[in-house]
């Protein structure tokens, strides 16, 4: 398609003198060829021509009997404007042939070869529970460094939350209330929403935890151990950062670079003020705001009357602290919806005065992360699904649907669950589902891709009357694993159903760049099920071992690993060997 595109991109430049980005799809059902184009329609307008015109000018100038410029056997013309490709099937052999021979270097990708991206994602606050939000946002997060990886890229894995504010010192408040001699993270998860509860609702344990916040500032800065208040705080946030790193290696997540709010804090606040005296900021009632209105935007409060930065501030700090580390080229923030305008105010604030690295930084948001029924989660209020209850949602259905509790099979049914949907929309996460066999999960994908296994592995072996056992598998299933028979066999459809998976296999280098110039996970994720389900046509109508096509139906099913296994690694997802 990539060739067809640059092909048919050159001729509307040699005839027009147009830089025009033509767009290619599979033909429709009812067209003969395998690739269309409406560039003619397109065009129309700008050129002041019937799109039939076009068409056959455009046909003209690609030179139908020099089909080596795009892989085209035959090109042809229909209504209302549409230019259709035919491939030939020595192209579609010898591509295959290329990929099978140098899988890696046939799709590598140097898009950002020798450049630096820092990608911050899950972003968990200490002194709290990991919530499903969070979840969500890891493996999105570790999906999209990955595809810049396959890009060239020198990846940063960047972790900030808040280790300082007013979340911290409101936890820090039901803590002192109690007496706890073995501090445990469950402990402090419902201290937070007990001292959410307090500030709230008493006026007096507001006036304590605001004076708590500033001293918990001055214990992190000072790096005070002596008080037991200072010894709490240690405590606390060390455990907190014992179970993020633990929940992580779990998922098969990590991360290079921690940064907690306390250690950008100092260079937000110094920034803030120095950008004060230039005009950027301006004070209010004590405090220092940035005037979004005068951009369509909010204000908000980066210094508050107290002296002390509030969040907006140490996002200052951080972008000029990860600037500082990584001299970055770019910088990915994904965070939940609720960030956008927060967002956008703090970043058209530090446009002001350093729009470079304003340019290099790009904020993706998802929505909301709820099971079937389920209603908006906070975790101030206490009634939020936290990330762990996700994990072992899945399991359970896991072991009811199979009675398995392979963990690989799990983690590919949760994290494909995620990946699948366009980032930016709410999502309706359903635990039975994303564990079928059938349909668009992932254990669907590793089912595929086992199969493709199972078929090299066997298809030098003479012997093949033993029936597989896999508990996945139907009966029916199981009896297929043998090589299907070949008598009577539809070899018109055995040929379109190799061809189909040819084309699809083709595609992968393309979707690759798409997903990684679009930041789009799901991009690939929807093409690999796509591509699961022309591979599972192909294994109904093909047989491979004794037929006559064998060496090349071997390297089909060899190319198809090979592109599930890449694709499904860049999902942060695992083959397991047997299902």
């Amino acid at each position: 398609m990539e060739q067809i595109k640059e092909t048919l991109k050159q001729s509307i430049k040699n005839l027009y003198s147009l830089d025009f980005e033509p767009e290619i799809t599979p033909a429709p059902e009812n067209i003969d060829a395998d690739y269309s184009s409406n560039v003619p329609l397109r065009l129309a307008k700008e050129l002041h021509k019937p799109p039939m015109q076009i068409a056959e000018e455009l046909l003209a100038e690609l030179k139908t009997d020099r089909p080596e410029r795009s892989g085209a056997q035959k090109i042809s013309i229909s209504q209302p404007g549409f230019l259709n490709f035919s491939l030939s099937d020595d192209y579609l052999a010898n591509s295959i042939d290329k990929l099978n021979d140098d899988f890696a270097g046939e799709i590598v990708s140097n898009e950002f070869a020798g450049k630096t991206v820092i990608c911050e994602f899950s972003d968990p606050n200490p002194f709290k529970v990991l919530h499903v939000g969070h979840l969500y946002t890891s493996v999105v997060g570790d999906s999209i460094s990955r595809l810049y990886e396959y890009a060239g890229a020198k990846v940063i894995r960047a972790n900030f939350g808040g280790d300082v504010g007013l979340h911290v010192a409101k936890t820090m408040y039901a803590l002192l209330q109690k007496n706890i001699s073995d501090l445990q993270i469950e402990d402090i998860a419902k201290c937070y929403i007990e001292g959410t509860a307090a500030y709230d609702e008493d006026e007096s344990a507001k006036a304590e935890i605001t004076k708590l916040n500033k001293e918990i500032y001055r214990i992190n800065s000072e790096n005070i151990h002596d008080t037991p208040l200072s010894r709490l705080y240690w405590k606390g946030r060390e455990l907190s950062y014992e179970y993020f790193n633990n929940f992580y290696s779990h998922i098969g997540v990590h991360f290079d670079r921690y940064y907690p709010e306390s250690t950008v804090a100092a260079l937000g606040l110094e920034t803030v003020k120095k950008q004060l005296a230039n005009g950027i900021y301006e004070k209010s009632d004590g405090a220092v705001i940035f005037p979004g209105e005068k951009f369509g935007l909010h204000t908000r409060v980066f210094i508050n009357k107290e002296g002390v930065p509030t969040y907006e501030a140490k996002d200052v700090g951080l972008i000029f602290t990860k600037w500082q580390d990584y001299h970055f080229d770019k910088s990915v923030i994904i965070t939940g919806g609720e960030q956008l305008e927060y967002m956008k105010v703090v970043l058209k604030s530090i446009e002001q005065y350093a729009p470079d690295l304003v340019a290099r930084t790009s904020h993706l948001t998802h929505g909301l992360v709820k099971l079937p029924g389920g209603v908006k989660m906070s975790s101030r209020k206490g009634n939020f699904l936290k990330a762990v209850d996700v994990l072992e949602l899945v399991d359970d259905a896991l072991k009811t649907e199979y009675d398995s509790t392979d963990e690989k099979v799990s983690l590919a049914a949760t994290k494909y669950a995620f990946l699948k949907y366009k980032m930016g929309g709410n999502i309706i996460f359903d635990p039975k589902e994303s564990v079928k066999m059938t349909g668009n999960s992932g254990p669907y994908l590793l089912y595929s891709a086992v199969r493709a296994k199972k078929i090299l592995s066997k298809v030098n072996k003479e012997a093949r009357d033993e029936v597989l056992s896999r508990p996945f598998a139907t009966d029916e299933e199981q009896r297929s694993e043998v090589s299907p028979v070949t008598t009577g066999r539809d070899e018109r459809v055995a040929k379109e159903s190799s061809r189909e998976l040819a084309k699809k296999l083709l595609e992968y280098k393309g979707v690759l760049g798409e997903a990684v110039s679009e930041m789009a996970p799901h991009k690939l994720a929807n093409y690999l099920y796509e591509l699961a389900q022309d591979f599972s046509r192909f294994y109904e109508n093909c047989p491979v071992a004794g037929s006559e096509q064998e060496s090349e139906r071997i390297k089909l099913v060899k190319v198809y690993l090979s592109v599930m296994t890449h694709g499904l690694n860049i999902l942060g997802i695992e083959i397991p060997e047997e299902m």
